[in-house]
């Protein structure tokens, strides 16, 4: 199984490390950065030390790449057969724990604050909501990423 972690609109580099160090240890086959994401490189070619800080060497060992139209590329991984999908709260989630892909996956990361934009869990094909139990709404993006790709991947 083809497993591909795509981080969207994620405002924070230190975020963006933390999720490479946890894609290492999963065993990612490829981050996809998209929106105004922090990459490893910066658009001129030199390294942020902010995502290589929190990412602790794992931005050189997992895959990656940049795309400019997130819309294009998730019907671009649907045409393949990867499986799409998105985790955020919606009335259409369901509970990541009940989630058991059979084939490739990319699993969609959104914005600390504002989650996963409205078209883009409307292109996904299944949407996965970890459960809150307490009175906060919702968790860190890094945490969220690192309790949900090792449910899925780790089997």
């Amino acid at each position: 199984m083809k497993k591909i972690l795509v981080l969207h609109n994620i405002r924070s580099a230190q975020n963006v490390g933390a999720m490479f160090r946890t894609a290492d240890a999963i065993g990612i086959d490829e981050i996809i950065c998209s929106g105004y994401t922090p990459q490893p490189l910066d658009r001129f070619g030199r390294v942020d030390k902010k995502v290589s800080k929190a990412a602790l060497g794992a931005e050189q060992s997992v895959s990656w790449r940049h795309v400019a139209d997130l819309s294009n590329e998730i019907a671009a991984l649907q045409n393949t057969g990867v499986q799409v999908a998105a985790v955020e709260q919606s009335s259409t989630s369901i509970d990541y724990k009940k989630y058991n892909p059979q084939n490739d996956v990319a699993l969609v990361m959104g914005n600390e604050v504002t989650g996963v934009e409205k078209e883009i869990l409307e292109l996904a094909d299944v949407v996965l909501e970890v459960p809150m139990r307490g009175r906060k709404e919702s968790l860190n993006v890094a945490t969220t990423a690192g309790i949900v790709l090792f449910r899925i991947f780790d089997r």
